[in-house]
C-alpha cells in the first residue's frame, strides 16, 4: 500500500515562504503523475502543481512565478516550495501519485497538512 506523508504547514504571514515535503513509502519512479492540490474551507479540491512521467510540469495560474514543485529521488520526496504567501493560499495541502494501469488509475493521497497565511 503506498502512502504519503506531508510534512511543512504552518501559519506565515502574507509575503513568507513554506516548503512543504511528501515523503512516498516508494521510489517516485513508479508513478505516472505527482503533484500537489489544496482544499479551502468551503471550496473544491483543486490542483496547485502537479509533473508527469514524461516530464511535463503543470502550476494553477493562481500560483504561477511563486510556487515551485521539485524533487529528491534518493529521499522519494517531493517538494513544494511556496514564496510571497497571500492570504487567498490558505487551505489543506494534499500529495497526489497516480500510477495507471490501464483500464485503470489508481490515485492515492497524503493526509494533508494545513498552511495558513495571515494577512
Amino acid at each position: 500500500q503506498v502512502q504519503l506523508v506531508e510534512s511543512g504547514g504552518g501559519l506565515v504571514q502574507a509575503g513568507g515562504s513554506l516548503r512543504l515535503s511528501c515523503v512516498a513509502s516508494e521510489s517516485t519512479f513508479g508513478f505516472d503523475a505527482m503533484g500537489w492540490y489544496r482544499q479551502a474551507p468551503g471550496k473544491r479540491r483543486e490542483l496547485v502543481v502537479g509533473f508527469s512521467s514524461d516530464g511535463s510540469t503543470n502550476y494553477a495560474d493562481s500560483v504561477k512565478g511563486r510556487f515551485t514543485i521539485s524533487r529528491d529521488n534518493a529521499k522519494n520526496t517531493v517538494y513544494l516550495q511556496m514564496n510571497s504567501l497571500k492570504p487567498e493560499d490558505t487551505a489543506v495541502y494534499y500529495c497526489n501519485a497516480e500510477r495507471r494501469q490501464p483500464p485503470y488509475t489508481y490515485n492515492y493521497w497524503g493526509q494533508g497538512t494545513q498552511v495558513t497565511v495571515s494577512s
